[in-house]
């Protein structure tokens, strides 16, 4: 059992390792995110359950640091104010909690990235939706079909996978290598 999910581990992983495709995506995406840093903006991240943990880890990374010792970049994942999601879930909907937080803190050229194993959750859509409309650059983290979310992204990563095990693995992968990519872009001089 052990070794087992091992091997789906490394298989999911070598999928991704052998898809050229894949790679320049993920470059994509950490490129839009430096752009919008370095136009002044904000990275937002949402998700549910195992993808609101990765969408935390994700943000800290960034508004806190990944390796190199650097100022902070603007980086929140939209969760984290247990007193704004309850009221909201209570008042209106849980499905509006993130929508309301994207009408709250987002702004043209910034970016939201939504994780979503399935691409089908209510409130994820319903933030993504929210982000098109104010002129947010949506990025999509989820597993092999990316759901009703793909259609709203402007950039998908699609986990080679439909175990959510597998894809949060394959997330927090990826949400580091583009932490890396932006970091180092962003705050490493170039060398002649």
């Amino acid at each position: 059992m052990i070794a087992n999910n091992i091997r789906e581990s490394i298989e999911v992983k070598q999928k991704m390792l052998d898809d050229s495709a894949l790679h320049e995506i993920i470059d994509k995406m950490a490129q839009l995110c430096i752009q919008t840093f370095r136009a002044d903006g904000k990275v937002l991240f949402c998700g549910n359950g195992g993808s609101a943990a990765d969408a935390q880890h994700l943000s800290a990374e960034l508004s806190g640091r990944y390796k190199i010792d650097r100022p902070p970049l603007f980086s929140e994942a939209l969760h984290v104010n247990t007193s704004f999601v309850t009221a909201v879930a209570n008042d209106y909907h849980y499905d509006k909690v993130f929508a309301r937080m994207v009408a709250a803190m987002g702004r043209k050229g910034d970016v939201l990235v939504a994780l979503s194993t399935s691409g089908n959750s209510v409130n994820i859509l319903e933030a993504v939706q929210k982000a098109k409309e104010i002129g947010m650059i949506v990025l999509g983290f989820s597993g092999s079909t990316g759901g009703k979310m793909a259609a709203f992204c402007d950039h998908i990563l699609l986990v080679p996978s439909n175990d959510t095990a597998r894809i949060q693995e394959a997330h927090i992968m990826v949400g580091h290598i583009v932490c890396d990519i932006i970091e180092r872009t962003i705050f490493t001089p170039e060398t002649p």
